[in-house]
C-alpha cells in the first residue's frame, strides 16, 4: 500500500501515514471481532455474563447486543477476568449497560475489573456497582525499577 500511494502522490510522508492509519484500522477490525460472552444462571438466581476480548470502541455494539435487561433477572453480574476497558468508549458501554439495567429496576455489577477502570467509573458516576475481589486484575503500562547507580571505576 505505501508503495502504491508513495507511486501515486510522489510524497513518501503521506504513503507512510495513509499506512499507518490502514494498519490501525485492520487491527481495530480485527480486535473487535475477538469480542464474546457466555452465560449462567446461579443457584440464587444471579445472572452471570463471563466477558471475554477488548472493550473498546470497534465492539462496544457487541458488548451492547448482548444484553437484555427486560428479560434478565433482577441481579446480574459481568465478569471481566478475560477481558479489558481499553478506552473511554468502552467505559461509557458500561456506563450505559448500568443505564439500561436501572431504567428496568435491575442491578448489574461487575466484577474482577482493574483498579484503574474501577477508579475511572467511580470519577465518572457510573451506574454500576463493583465488587472488589482478592483475585481482580492489575494492569500496569510500565514496571519502574529502582536502580542503583555504580560508581565507575577510576
Amino acid at each position: 500500500m505505501v508503495s502504491g500511494v508513495t507511486v501515486i502522490t510522489h510524497n513518501l510522508a503521506l504513503a507512510v501515514i495513509s499506512g499507518v492509519i490502514v494498519s490501525a484500522l485492520g487491527f481495530a477490525w480485527k480486535s473487535a471481532q475477538h469480542i464474546h460472552r457466555n452465560s449462567e444462571i446461579k443457584k440464587d438466581g444471579t445472572k452471570v455474563y463471563y466477558l471475554h476480548g477488548p472493550l473498546f470502541f470497534g465492539s462496544i455494539t457487541d458488548f451492547n447486543q448482548g444484553f437484555n435487561p427486560s428479560e434478565d433477572p433482577n441481579e446480574v453480574i459481568v465478569d471481566m477476568m478475560d477481558s479489558r476497558v481499553w478506552d473511554h468508549s468502552g467505559l461509557e458501554a458500561i456506563h450505559k449497560l448500568g443505564a439500561r439495567y436501572q431504567a428496568v429496576g435491575k442491578t448489574v455489577k461487575l466484577q474482577h475489573i482493574s483498579k484503574n477502570c474501577r477508579n475511572l467509573l467511580k470519577k465518572a458516576g457510573s451506574m454500576v456497582d463493583i465488587m472488589i475481589l482478592p483475585d481482580d486484575p492489575s494492569y500496569h503500562v510500565a514496571n519502574l525499577i529502582k536502580s542503583e547507580r555504580i560508581p565507575s571505576a577510576r
